[in-house]
């Protein structure tokens, strides 16, 4: 029997920063997959698996979360002929922590879905359409919906745009701002297509975190590292959020290195500690 649970415990798809698809017909790469130090595994049923291999797809899928395996499942589109069948075969699998639903438009769909797979499975709204985008605060706030995740290619796609940072832009603080706004998590950012220059991943990474996302889609392991490293506040900030804590003992404005330090910068500083998991330092003494 298989295991994909890190020594941490479950993933959890609400705060995970790397998730990494797997074709779902390619049994083979689960375990590489699984041991690659992404925080999510995505089993992919939908582009990375041809038509006439959707079924064995979703069975081995079902298989590998039956046998121990844990992780996501990206679904068939709405409307497509795969849909349902992939709803009803994931129903009530033990291993499945999150599907990843991609073409998201409709709120009524994943209000659906999540009621058909229950309280402890992860609704995921991959919006990469305009209308996805265009509804995009109506998909956040839907009942059952926990995350939002941006399909930047299928996007730029769809609305004749370059897949880049700036023409981009608008979409990706779209969804910043509607899972704020929802009180979601921080969505996950769309895919880097180099597979074989981790600079670019670590770039497109701290693209992504400087914009609010709080994890980002990898189509490989070699992505992982960049990423975790990417969402993981580098030490610099790690010493000045502590720094911050210490001086401020009264909750009063305080200055540090001649900037003044007040609430904001506080909250910040907490918000820093928190996804560092570093403990803030103790107070400084009072004279």
């Amino acid at each position: 029997m298989s295991s994909d649970v890190p020594a941490s415990g479950p993933p959890d798809a609400r705060n995970a920063r790397s998730w990494l698809f797997v074709p779902g017909d390619r049994a083979d790469r689960f375990d590489k997959a699984a041991g690659s130090g992404a925080d999510i595994v995505v089993h992919d049923l939908e582009d990375a698996v041809a038509p006439d291999a959707k079924a064995t797809a979703r069975d081995r899928v079902v298989r590998r979360l039956v046998d121990g395996g844990v992780g996501c499942v990206r679904v068939n589109a709405s409307g497509t002929p795969f849909h349902q069948a992939d709803v009803a075969a994931l129903a009530g699998v033990p291993g499945l922590r999150a599907v990843l639903v991609p073409k998201a438009e409709d709120p009524r769909v994943l209000s659906a879905l999540s009621a058909a797979l229950g309280p402890d499975t992860a609704v995921v709204a991959l919006v990469e359409t305009a209308l996805g985008q265009y509804r995009v605060h109506e998909l956040a706030a839907a009942p059952g919906v926990a995350r939002l995740a941006f399909g930047s290619i299928d996007f730029a796609l769809d609305v004749g745009a370059d897949d880049a940072a700036l023409p981009l832009l608008l979409a990706r603080s779209s969804l910043v701002l509607a899972s704020r706004v929802a009180g979601l998590p921080a969505p996950v950012d769309g895919v880097t297509q180099d597979l074989d220059d981790p600079a670019v991943v670590a770039r497109d990474t701290a693209a992504a975190v400087s914009l609010g996302f709080g994890g980002k889609l990898c189509v490989h392991p070699r992505q992982v590292a960049a990423v975790n490293a990417g969402f993981r506040p580098s030490e610099a900030a790690i010493r000045h959020a502590q720094q911050v804590l210490a001086a401020v003992t009264d909750g009063g404005p305080a200055r540090i290195g001649g900037q003044m330090v007040d609430r904001p910068v506080v909250e910040r500083a907490r918000q820093v500690l928190a996804r560092s998991g570093v403990e803030p330092a103790p107070p400084s003494p009072t004279t």
